[in-house]
């Protein structure tokens, strides 16, 4: 990175995590060693050999499709076990993408594996397969646990398609996607009863073994044991609610030894407010004010029952934490100039960024997206923060241009996304970019930002999406 003129923010906040690249491409090679060596297990078992007849040869490849889609099913679990160096690694975005991908991959091999194992067993006779379906569940060793867990499986599924997700409450959809722990976990004894390439050597013991246990143990450290003694150590308490207009409203939250606590501005946590029934209810909010080692801050949107419960937060209320999480803070930053843009309420994590990041004046521009001039989220706090740092505030206000490949407001003449971008920071590519926003209308922004020039590296974002 280019040097700095440094301009002092929170004086007492923790430093930022660094990014390392090289975690990344670490965990990507091991991922495909895992795949090569299952593929490479399953050959060593006898995967290619002993195949005298139709039935012999799709019960071999049933055995593969099993081997490989536990094993992305295990990878799914370490992706959202909240490890932190795969967080600094890939950030949410990409982490919940590949957790997706990964998943209905898996998916779409275990039911293969059921059809072709069946199949298999039927002699490659269709008219068999009812039958050996029904032996199958009743009389091999854990496939009646097998069969519970895929039932867990396809209800995850099922409920993380799209349209159906969008109909679901967020608290609901993520009580039914823990389900998802119970029909992996579920798959164990008979993947070690019935599985013979499981254990078919001391090798392959010992991988899935290594591999089983390294799943749970993170669920455990990382999901559980870790955020319980966060809580406990920081004891975090509401100190104060305050209204910023909009149907905004901003929780001030103190504790213990608040300094010591690593999160950066931009990030975000898991919070649960102790406040009384639905407690348990876990809810994603980034930062809205760079950390000072002495409080946080929240600022949420009332957009659902969660958001609009925060309104009457009581001081003294407990609050649990998970994370914190994200990339989208200062450490990832790579050049000396900064842009920052946002949609409505994703101008939150920006104004905690605004106030954390070292900049001269000139060097940090903000856009932000709104629908109406009526409805600009934290402008004041905003405004006075840019202008605190010498930066540059532009807003784009009004309804969506009629093009639904556009994030612009209606207004703007004839021209692409990527030529907007050039016209309101016209050295946009010698720019670290923050991008916090809608799904879609992020998606947009990103690929406008690729047009104008701006390598990928230079990008970093949070969508609100679950």
């Amino acid at each position: 990175m280019s040097s700095l003129t440094h301009t002092p923010a929170a004086e007492l906040a923790p430093p930022a995590p660094r990014f390392a690249p090289w975690w990344k491409h670490a965990a990507e090679a091991l991922v495909w060693l895992s795949l090569l060596a299952v593929v490479a297990m399953w050959l060593a078992g006898g995967g290619l050999s002993g195949l005298t007849d139709l039935g012999a040869a799709i019960t071999s490849l049933g055995r593969l499709t099993a081997l490989v889609a536990a094993n992305l099913m295990l990878l799914q679990v370490l992706l959202l076990a909240r490890i932190p160096a795969v967080e600094r690694s890939f950030g949410q975005d990409e982490l919940v993408r590949s957790h997706r991908q990964l998943g209905f991959a898996s998916f779409t091999l275990m039911v293969a594996h059921v059809g072709l194992i069946l199949l298999g067993y039927a002699g490659a006779r269709l008219d068999r397969l009812l039958p050996v379906a029904i032996e199958v569940a009743l009389d091999l060793p854990g496939m009646l646990l097998a069969v519970a867990g895929t039932a867990c499986l396809v209800m995850v599924v099922v409920t993380s398609v799209r349209r159906t997700r969008a109909a679901l409450r967020y608290e609901s959809w993520h009580l039914l996607h823990l389900y998802a722990y119970l029909g992996v976990f579920l798959a164990l004894p008979h993947q070690l009863w019935t599985g013979a390439d499981f254990l078919a050597s001391p090798a392959a013991t010992a991988y899935w073994w290594t591999v089983w246990l390294a799943a749970a143990g993170s669920v455990l450290v990382w999901r559980v044991i870790l955020p319980l003694v966060l809580s406990r150590r920081h004891d975090l308490r509401v100190q104060a609610v305050h209204d910023d207009g909009d149907g905004v409203h901003t929780v001030v939250l103190t504790g213990r030894h608040l300094a010591r606590l690593r999160v950066a501005a931009g990030q975000f946590f898991t919070w649960r407010f102790l406040d009384g029934p639905g407690w348990t209810r876990g809810h994603p909010y980034s930062l809205s004010a760079a950390p000072d080692g002495r409080t946080l801050a929240v600022s949420v949107a009332a957009v659902g029952d969660g958001s609009a419960r925060v309104a009457t937060l009581r001081p003294g209320t407990r609050v649990l934490i998970e994370g914190p999480y994200g990339r989208m803070h200062p450490g990832v930053r790579r050049r000396t100039k900064v842009a920052l843009i946002a949609a409505g309420i994703g101008i939150a994590p920006m104004k905690a960024l605004i106030e954390a990041l070292e900049v001269a004046p000139g060097e940090l521009s903000v856009l932000h997206r709104v629908s109406c001039r009526g409805g600009l989220p934290l402008q004041a706090k905003v405004a006075a923060a840019v202008q605190a740092r010498g930066g540059r505030l532009r807003l784009l206000p009004g309804p969506r241009r009629a093009e639904a490949s556009s994030w612009l407001p209606q207004g703007w003449a004839p021209g692409s996304d990527a030529d907007a971008l050039r016209y309101l920071l016209p050295d946009v590519a010698e720019r670290d970019v923050y991008v916090c926003g809608p799904p879609q209308w992020l998606d947009l922004v990103v690929d406008a930002l690729a047009q104008a020039g701006v390598p990928q590296e230079q990008i970093h974002q949070e969508r609100f999406a679950w």
